[in-house]
């Protein structure tokens, strides 16, 4: 499985890229913070965004340090999704090295 660090996805953003960041954690938790343009589908709703993306959208997943997102990373690309990534370290890094600002929890 790919991962990709809180750097080299802010990179990818700030370059006009726009893959699909799929948050998977709670929605208390994601009402906290979040990172711009993610889609929150909590870890125990996976299975109905099978229907809301295709299997070859580019998909960065994230959760609160990178535990989850893995997991659900690890069953979408059973699911037959080609290109999915995890978020090393999740929100957490993102806030500690990209959005300084961010609520930490």
């Amino acid at each position: 499985m790919k991962s990709i660090s809180s750097e080299a996805l802010k990179t990818k953003l700030d370059a006009g890229e726009k893959p699909r960041l799929l948050d998977v954690r709670e929605a208390w938790e994601y009402d906290l913070c979040s990172i711009e343009g993610s889609t929150n589908i909590s870890m125990s709703n996976i299975e109905q965004m099978l229907n809301e993306f295709k299997p070859d959208d580019e998909i960065i997943v994230i959760c609160h340090h990178g535990m989850r997102s893995f997991q659900v990373a690890n069953y979408l690309e059973g699911q037959d999704y080609t290109n999915i990534t995890n978020l090393e370290g999740g929100v957490d890094a993102w806030a500690n090295s990209v959005d300084t600002d961010m609520a930490h929890y």
